[in-house]
């Protein structure tokens, strides 16, 4: 909270010596995100509109072929990204889920890309499995406070989750986690979830702040936008407690100004969702994310220096 609430320069200064402690501060890294299994999911997250229960208009689709998967990555690689992340809407992969899911990582990772998936919550044996395919990172997010956390989902606890990153980290699979803003909660839970984030350990290698997608028959659809400002202040207090993370604009980039993602960057983003959809969200077109790096001076880099 301290960090929260400093004025924005003092605050953004301190991020940005933070960030050039441990980065090139004018290179981003490029993450693709492919929904690979899309909708159908049964839990209840009061912003997704893959869930069975909100009436969304997003339908039940089957998991991509290998062949579509493929060819996805690949020009996910022409296009400048060096991590490919693939999503299923899956609250916990069944044993014939994860067999065909296996050997997706293993084609992504054969084209010369980092891999990463999030399939929901992991049971015993799973991340292992994962990790032989060749596997670099798990995503699966907090979302928000341990406080907050009930007022968005019923259908699993904050410890449900809590396990599926120890599964990840005993697995030696690198951690992705970081969580949405803009649904309501209070500057405390941002910071409460900011702390939890911080106080893993280890802390999350990629950290993607999510700014709320409203999507029409969500329960969050008619949420009020967060100030831009305090979008700003939690890149920054990401990069504070995180200093040698990954931090990601992710959803919600679509309705961001060229100003506010600058800001982002300043405040010590390095690292977007690159392409033209969120699993089933919009993104910004790729050639105006390279017309915008082009003004700002930023480079394409998959290393901190």
């Amino acid at each position: 909270m301290a960090l929260l609430e400093l004025p924005l320069p003092e605050l953004m200064f301190r991020a940005q010596c933070v960030h050039r402690e441990h980065f090139d501060p004018n290179a981003l890294q490029l993450s693709t995100l492919l929904s690979i299994k899309t909708g159908g999911c049964p839990e209840d997250c009061g912003y997704c509109p893959q869930s069975v229960r909100h009436p969304t208009g997003v339908e039940d689709e089957p998991l991509l072929s290998l062949e579509e998967v493929a060819a996805a990555a690949q020009r996910a690689k022409d296009e400048g990204a060096t991590r490919f992340c693939m999503g299923a809407a899956w609250r916990s992969p069944k044993e014939r889920d994860l067999e065909r899911v296996l050997p997706l990582v293993a084609a992504v990772k054969e084209i010369g890309l980092e891999t990463c998936v999030t399939l929901g919550m992991l049971k015993e044996g799973q991340a292992e499995r994962l990790r032989d395919a060749g596997l670099d990172y798990y995503n699966h997010n907090l979302d928000t406070s341990p406080e907050f956390y009930g007022r968005i989902i019923t259908t699993r606890e904050y410890r449900d989750r809590l396990d599926t990153l120890g599964r990840i980290r005993a697995a030696g699979i690198r951690v992705c986690c970081g969580g949405i803003v803009g649904m309501g909660e209070s500057r405390r839970d941002r910071a409460a979830l900011i702390a939890q984030l911080a106080n893993l350990d280890p802390y999350p290698e990629s950290v993607p702040i999510n700014n709320l997608v409203r999507v029409a028959g969500t329960p969050l659809a008619d949420e009020q936008p967060l100030d831009e400002f305090e979008f700003v202040r939690t890149i920054a207090v990401a990069r504070v407690t995180m200093p040698r993370s990954y931090v990601r604009l992710s959803a919600g980039r679509e309705t961001m100004s060229d100003a506010l993602q600058a800001l982002c960057f300043l405040a010590g983003a390095n690292s977007i969702f690159y392409g033209e959809r969120l699993l089933t969200t919009g993104n910004p077109q790729t050639e105006k994310d390279r017309a915008l790096f082009e003004r700002l001076g930023l480079t394409a880099s998959g290393h901190a220096c």
